[in-house]
């Protein structure tokens, strides 16, 4: 069981945790929320040992395995496959012991060891992973430095993963997940048998791969059973219960005050209104319930009407290279009032539709109809990282605001939830939800015909991201979403375009049957690799060959090993038999008594040998026996 014990933690000296405590339970999945800057990376840092306490303490089982993501991602020469699985330190070292040990016992010691810790079924597991997380086989086998840092920080969680630590902490691990990788992870977390702590905001995940909510909330942690849905139920009612209370006790107050100022000036009535003043004064009051404002967002209307379509596309390729466009075949049209949700793999093409929609490409081939009367935002993630880091808010409105008073532009920052501080605040010392308020209100500042988010949420808290809704559904212009937030889609889209196999087509179910639609293709994949190499099973000859010698290479120090054993129970089998023709002549005793007692002695010596041989011929043999069997499975 974790327990945190009236933890508290304080940032110059304003706390952000006071006397926390909670007790989670081994084997229980939990799901950390509260609004951005609440302290929950911060206690995440806590639990992980990378920062002090100020007071209270962290209790971890003894011998518990703590795991979490690594901060810098993997860039060298290795694959992805061999990088996750030299993340498993102790089967690394034993397999590269067992091509060293030459002592038999101890090659059985590794083998068993090895077998115990199901080291042979590693490469196929670490491969599932990978999978899952949107790697295939090719891309497996390629180096770390060839991918992005978003996609090596994949390749970080799936290493961790693979390691299945005791307690698994994980911040914000969709921020770097398509909505296919959201989805495997969210199966993923619900099958893994340790503890999770999951720091998150995707409404979806916490409702599905968890089992309660941890709610930070000023400096408090309090632990609720379900997920996120029942979380807010609950609290919502304790909150309603605890205002009736209010209320009452509010009553109760005034009656009490009113008896001690009518009747404290009378003889007759001073005792008891004295006892009343002490009743008051022991009255604990109940704290007002209130909630913490979101600043809702606000995205001006198109300045200038424009007749549907917006934007007409008619057998048109995108791409970057002619040679090679990434997509063909696109015959698609967007109204006034079109809410779009892009579905797809990453590195499917969405990217690129979005950017020729944004005319910050133009078609390899074929039209785009209404591009040059158009005006388009295109909020991008990365974009994120462009901002000046000492630039402040005030800053960029100064600039799309020359004109204006000062008043009229901070008015503007208002509106996406800037007030007068943050909007002095450098933008290097802005959280990432307010980064990526400051982005949208850059985005949408003209008032443009047609709004394209790439991932807007992945910074902004749940009730931030509700906001965002609420901004999305009262814009009157054209919006077209790419986003593994689930409940985004399914509170703001109106119409799903699939991106895959090199085009866009209109994907005419809802978001439930395109979930159902990628488990199903997922265990189809799933069926056709083999659990034990993690090999495809239709992969060419060649592939299937290395497999066959990966798996003669995994028995190899098995068998060596069995084969010492056998030699060394022959060789001492031997040399009893030698001894015992020697001990068999009676002329041995009358002619030379002390050989005959030395022959005794030794042959003595070597039965020992041999049992102990024997032993370890057995316990070898098992080993390989077994690991062949599993091999052939």
């Amino acid at each position: 069981m974790l327990h945190i014990n009236d933890l508290t933690y304080r940032i110059e000296g304003r706390p952000i945790l006071e006397q926390a405590t909670v007790a989670i339970p081994s084997g229980h999945k939990v799901g950390l929320v509260g609004r951005n800057g609440a302290g929950k990376t911060t206690l995440l840092r806590l639990l992980k040992g990378e920062i002090a306490p100020d007071d209270g303490s962290i209790s971890i089982p003894r011998n518990a395995r703590l795991g979490h993501v690594a901060q810098e991602a993997p860039g060298g020469d290795e694959s992805l496959i061999d990088w996750v699985l030299a993340a498993d330190t102790e089967r690394a070292d034993l397999l590269a012991e067992a091509e060293r040990a030459s002592d038999p016992q101890r090659i059985a010691e590794i083998q068993i060891r090895l077998t115990d810790i199901d080291a042979h079924s590693a490469p196929s597991r670490a491969a599932r992973i990978l999978s899952g997380l949107g790697f295939d086989d090719d891309a497996q086998r390629r180096a770390c430095r060839e991918f992005s840092g978003g996609w090596r920080m994949r390749v970080a969680l799936g290493a961790i993963l693979f390691l299945k630590p005791d307690i698994l902490l994980l911040d914000e691990p969709t921020n770097y997940l398509d909505l296919e990788g959201t989805l495997w992870l969210e199966n993923h977390l619900k099958a893994y048998p340790h503890t999770v702590l999951i720091v998150s905001h995707d409404r979806d995940l916490l409702n599905r791969a968890v089992g309660s909510i941890l709610h930070l909330d000023k400096g408090k942690l309090t632990l609720y059973a379900g997920g996120y849905d029942d979380f807010e139920e609950t609290r919502r009612e304790k909150q309603r219960l605890e205002m009736k209370l209010k209320k009452k006790q509010d009553e109760q107050r005034r009656h009490l005050q009113a008896f001690i100022d009518r009747f404290k000036a009378k003889a007759s009535k001073a005792a008891q209104a004295q006892s009343r003043v002490k009743a008051l004064a022991k009255m604990q009051p109940i704290a007002a319930q209130v909630d913490d404002r979101v600043v809702p967002f606000r995205f001006p209307d198109p300045q200038k009407v424009i007749a549907s379509p917006l934007l007409r596309i008619e057998k048109a390729s995108a791409g970057y290279d002619p040679a090679a466009p990434v997509l063909t075949g696109l015959d698609l049209r967007i109204d006034n009032d079109d809410r779009i949700a892009l579905l797809g793999q990453n590195g499917n093409g969405k990217s690129t539709l979005a950017k020729l929609i944004a005319g910050r490409l133009t078609p390899l081939s074929g039209n785009v109809f209404g591009a040059q009367k158009v005006e388009v935002g295109y909020f991008a993630q990365h974009q994120l990282d462009d901002l000046r880091p000492n630039a402040t808010p005030y800053d960029y409105m100064l600039k799309m605001m020359p004109e204006a008073t000062e008043a009229q532009r901070r008015t503007r920052l208002g509106t996406f939830g800037f007030s007068a501080n943050k909007a002095e605040t450098a933008c290097g010392k802005l959280s990432g939800g307010e980064k990526a308020r400051l982005l949208l209100a850059l985005t949408a500042f003209d008032g443009p015909h047609v709004l394209i988010l790439d991932e807007p949420t992945n910074h902004l808290d749940v009730d931030s991201r509700e906001a965002l809704v609420h901004a999305l559904t009262e814009y009157n212009g054209a919006v077209i979403l790419i986003s593994h937030d689930r409940h985004l889609i399914e509170a703001t889209a109106d119409r799903l375009w699939l991106v895959r196999d090199g085009t866009v087509k209109p994907y005419d179910g809802d978001m439930e049957s395109y979930r159902a639609l990628l488990l199903e293709e997922r265990g189809a994949r799933t069926e056709r690799r083999d659990d034990r190499s993690g090999v495809d099973l239709k992969n060419s000859r060649t592939d299937q060959r290395r497999a066959a010698a990966e798996r003669r290479a995994e028995l190899a120090p098995l068998k060596k090993a069995m084969q010492a054993a056998e030699q060394r129970v022959e060789k001492l089998s031997k040399e009893i038999a030698a001894l015992d023709a020697l001990l068999a002549d009676p002329a041995l005793y009358a002619n030379d008594p002390s050989r005959a007692q030395n022959a005794a002695q030794q042959r003595g010596q070597f039965s020992k040998q041999l049992a102990e041989a024997e032993d370890s011929w057995l316990a070898a043999t098992e080993a390989y026996e077994e690991a062949s069997a599993a091999a052939d499975a």
